[in-house]
């Protein structure tokens, strides 16, 4: 199964979907991340894709500070994992 269909079968089983974006102004941490969610990551410095992006259901994006334009996707999805936490903690 291509990546695509995984999504759309998330979908279909009642799971949102949040692409993880640089592109959008809907930053992680005042985006409720309670729902049933899957988070999609793109690749170091390529992002999403624009077919997996039209998949998903809303854009996030992760604040930076400084200098910092980008991080590494293992400490993206951190970060974003590490928020959805705490939201439903």
């Amino acid at each position: 199964m291509n990546l695509a269909r995984t999504l759309r079968s998330l979908k279909e089983a009642g799971i949102w979907l949040a692409g993880a974006s640089q592109e959008t102004e809907d930053d992680i941490f005042h985006t409720d991340l309670r729902r049933p969610l899957a988070l999609v990551l793109g690749g170091e410095g390529k992002g999403l894709r624009r077919l997996t992006e039209e998949e998903c259901d809303m854009q996030v994006r992760i604040p930076m500070a400084g200098s910092v334009e980008s991080l590494n996707v293992s400490v993206a999805a951190g970060v974003c994992l590490f928020e959805a936490v705490r939201q439903r903690r």
